[in-house]
């Protein structure tokens, strides 16, 4: 463990940085649920941080760090929604410029919201042009640093955090949940709240959860090597469009997550529907990937008590309402 990006002692240096500053996320439980699953579900509700997602707590711990004179040049980053949020609130709480590169197609209420933060928009063409190279182009311009949305140390060390304080929470509960279940796209909270997790509880179960079409973790972990994929299509799960997982996340996931389980979009959709009705939550889609799992009897756990991490409430209204009338 000692040669990974991140230690224990990583995400305990970022979790004082944020104290005070994030907002230490409820545990919750639903009886309702419990019944329904036939065993005790912890729930992280992410959807309830500063800006409606988990990606606050890697933004600002990456952000807190930079030099007066990196702070002076501004930063810039590429993201479909929750990053741009996260590293746009960060930004602004710092006094540092921003420049968000997001997808032309990515969901309204996200690119208002980055907007809103105070941080410079750049649309692009997914299909056509690259996000990295527009980036890239942009930081060499302006001397700004690249934030990336997880293959970075202190990004992943920052959403660790969630990891330290569900365990401290299910513990205060006199529970060790004997999984943890994660949605997975790039990696950073997977390989975070697990770095986390392994460290306090060596018996707990991380399991990572990744939408179908866009299982190139699954995959990755199954050959033993990062495996890119070419999607075919798109996911409900828009956050969760990642086609590899990150070469600082991968060898962190390589050794501490126990599966990953691959959920569809009809999955997803009930997750938030349940999400909805029983825990009276607004989830996103990419964030119900684990409920989503767990619901779905696709998540391999012989345990009395799970905990499992609702990433992001970000969901674009009419979609939502789509959803909800079971048009998606």
């Amino acid at each position: 463990m000692s040669t990974l990006a991140v230690s224990l002692a990583d995400i305990e240096a970022a979790a004082a940085r944020l104290k005070g500053v994030a907002v230490e996320t409820p545990l919750i439980e639903s009886p309702a649920l419990n019944e329904r699953l036939g065993l005790r579900v912890l729930i992280k509700a992410e959807t309830l941080q500063r800006v409606g997602a988990f990606k606050f707590r890697g933004a600002y711990n990456r952000l807190v760090q930079l030099s007066p004179e990196e702070r002076k040049r501004g930063v810039v980053a590429f993201s479909s929604g929750n990053h741009a949020q996260g590293v746009a609130l960060a930004a602004k709480l710092l006094g540092i410029p921003a420049l968000i590169v997001m997808p032309a197609d990515a969901p309204k209420v996200k690119a208002e919201a980055t907007a809103g933060y105070g941080a410079e928009v750049k649309f692009y063409d997914r299909l056509t042009e690259s996000r990295e190279k527009i980036a890239a182009a942009i930081a060499q311009e302006r001397g700004a640093v690249v934030v990336p949305a997880f293959d970075d140390p202190h990004i992943i060390a920052g959403q660790g955090t969630a990891g330290l304080e569900l365990m401290a929470q299910a513990q205060a509960r006199g529970v060790t949940p004997g999984a943890v279940i994660v949605p997975c796209s790039g990696g950073g909270l997977l390989a975070g709240i697990a770095t986390a997790v392994k460290a306090l509880s060596p018996q707990t179960a991380v399991i990572g959860v990744e939408p179908e079409g866009y299982d190139d973790t699954l995959k990755s972990l199954q050959a033993g090597v990062r495996t890119p994929m070419t999607p075919t299509h798109r996911t409900l799960c828009d956050a969760l469009e990642t086609p590899c997982p990150g070469e600082l996340t991968f060898p962190i996931l390589k050794a501490t997550v126990a599966d990953v389980a691959v959920v569809t979009d009809a999955e997803v959709a009930e997750a938030m529907r349940v999400a909805f009705s029983t825990l009276k939550l607004v989830v996103e889609p990419g964030g119900s990937a684990g409920l989503a799992a767990l619901l779905a009897g696709k998540v391999k756990t012989s345990a009395d008590a799970v905990a499992l991490v609702l990433s992001g409430g970000n969901v674009d209204p009419d979609q939502f309402a789509r959803v909800l009338r079971r048009e998606l």
